[in-house]
């Protein structure tokens, strides 16, 4: 698995991650997070690392093979790290990061569903233990359903035509892989108007965050990280399309104006064009970060 983390070293620089310390990754991914903040930490700093993907947990339970007792793995959704840490034991942290993006195996995997580049089942689940799946919405869900997810979530300007499109084509023969899903969008979608992106990028990112829940799942696991964080500590979120970042940055400016946190990105931090050139996934990608400095939620 060749995976790449984005808007590493800025992300470091926020976290300075030093020896003793204690963080949080609360997207381990491919691990390219942790697996830095451990380097830098060395030799006695700890990673707790979250990710509800099986996949992500047998990656770090690879790189636990060397940090061992250093980096601590429990498999959930961000969304409930408050709760899940307290049980444990753990109270704050010197650092926390939350990078929301999928990860570069999620979307190379085809049987995982969530790229319309490979022909695969329609799943996009990232926890094989949640009921909703991809294949479920497109073919059971109401016309007006459709419509709306893809037009809220996906901010599909043709969202009618596809939804209208996807019930023309079930009521004939389910549909079963990401390829026809991405051949029906394709087909209601004007040849002209996209020549940048794919036709089917934002529909199958609204699908995405659908099964997934991820808005909701992210503003409840941004107050849990903000919770989480010791006075002087710094949150760091990396999110990858417009939704994201401004429930990111609605929420850092609500804690601001309550004086929880102090905001230290006026403005988001997003990949160089060296970065991009070498990682074109980078090319969405947006970082915030706040600081801790008080009070209580």
């Amino acid at each position: 698995m060749i995976h790449k983390s984005v808007l590493l070293k800025e992300t470091m620089e926020f976290l300075q991650p030093k020896p003793g310390g204690i963080y949080l990754d609360l997207t381990f991914g491919g691990g390219g997070h942790s697996k830095e903040i451990l380097k830098l930490s060395n030799p006695d700093g700890i990673v707790v690392a979250f990710d509800q993907d099986a996949q992500a947990i047998i990656e770090a339970s690879k790189l636990k093979e060397t940090y061992e007792d250093r980096l601590k793995i429990i498999k959930e959704n961000f969304s409930k790290c408050y709760n899940r840490l307290l049980d444990m034991g753990f109270i704050a942290f010197d650092g926390i990061i939350m990078d929301v993006g999928v990860s570069s195996f999620q979307l190379d995997d085809a049987q995982r569903g969530f790229s319309f580049l490979k022909d695969g089942p329609l799943d996009m689940r990232m926890d094989k233990n949640n009921p909703l799946s991809a294949k479920i919405i497109v073919n059971q869900w109401g016309r007006y359903e459709l419509e709306n997810i893809i037009r809220s979530f996906g901010q599909e300007r043709f969202a009618k035509k596809i939804a209208l499109k996807i019930e023309e084509k079930r009521n004939k023969a389910s549909i079963e892989t990401t390829l026809e899903l991405a051949t029906i969008i394709k087909e209601a979608t004007p040849a002209y108007f996209y020549k940048k992106i794919h036709p089917a990028t934002k529909t199958f990112q609204a699908l995405r965050i659908v099964v997934n829940s991820e808005l909701d799942n992210l503003k409840e696991g941004l107050i849990g990280a903000i919770k989480l964080l010791k006075v002087n500590a710094r949150l760091v979120v990396i999110s990858f399309h417009s939704l994201e970042d401004k429930i990111v940055k609605d929420t850092f400016r609500n804690f601001s104006q309550q004086k929880i946190v102090s905001i230290l990105t006026k403005k988001p931090i997003i990949p160089s064009v060296n970065e991009t050139l070498k990682n074109p996934r980078a090319r969405s990608a947006k970082l915030r970060s706040i600081e801790k400095i008080g009070g209580s939620i």
